[in-house]
């Protein structure tokens, strides 16, 4: 139900793959809705619609302010795993820190009100310690959060949900297929039937 750890992660990657090839003929553009990306650069060699993933748009948005920026997110062991991710992107020397709360995403959405004191403290500590120049409330469990935030917070901060939906209405208002693909045929064993077929056609 929620990514918090790498087997999950990996996980997550496999159920992406499998939605897209259950409604790739119906896609314009492909929002990957989890932070931290699972499954994105495989969903990019394989989709013909332009793909965009929800850290990959927010990491783009705080670089696009300038300076370093730092995530907030929920969930302990994100903290590397996010670190790894931005590096794909080639923004690791952007990144000022990855500061993790103990609350995971869901219970942040579950209880929101009860994680503000605790996130508004992980933002001013990211910007405190480490300079950051803007802040990513990374994950859907922080989607909205930001607003309440800001006026607790000397820096922008950035809705990672915002990030990526407004990231996707440019992607298909440029109305172009995905560049980076590069599907081969692979035969493949034990998956659903459209993700064989997926994977089998070129």
């Amino acid at each position: 139900r929620y990514v918090a750890s790498r087997a999950t992660y990996a996980i997550a990657g496999h159920a992406a793959l499998e939605a897209y090839a259950d409604h790739a003929a119906a896609t314009d553009v492909v929002m990957l809705s989890c932070f931290g990306d699972p499954g994105l650069h495989a969903l990019k060699e394989v989709a013909h619609q332009p793909v965009i993933g929800m850290a990959e748009a927010s990491c783009q948005a705080a670089a696009a302010l300038g300076g370093r920026f730092s995530i907030v997110t929920g969930g302990e062991r994100w903290g590397p795993m996010l670190r790894e991710c931005v590096g794909t992107f080639g923004l690791s020397e952007r990144l000022a820190s990855v500061v993790t709360v103990a609350p995971t995403g869901a219970d942040i959405a579950r209880n929101p009100d009860q994680a503000l004191s605790t996130l508004i403290a992980a933002c001013q500590s990211a910007i405190a310690t480490q300079g950051a120049a803007s802040v990513i409330l990374g994950g859907a469990g922080l989607a909205g959060l930001a607003r309440r935030l800001q006026p607790h917070v000397p820096v922008p901060l950035i809705d990672s949900v915002e990030a990526l939906v407004q990231a996707a209405e440019r992607l298909g208002a440029a109305n172009r297929a995905n560049p980076d693909a590069n599907r081969l045929p692979i035969e493949t064993v034990g998956l659903v039937p459209s993700l064989t077929k997926l994977m089998a056609d070129a």
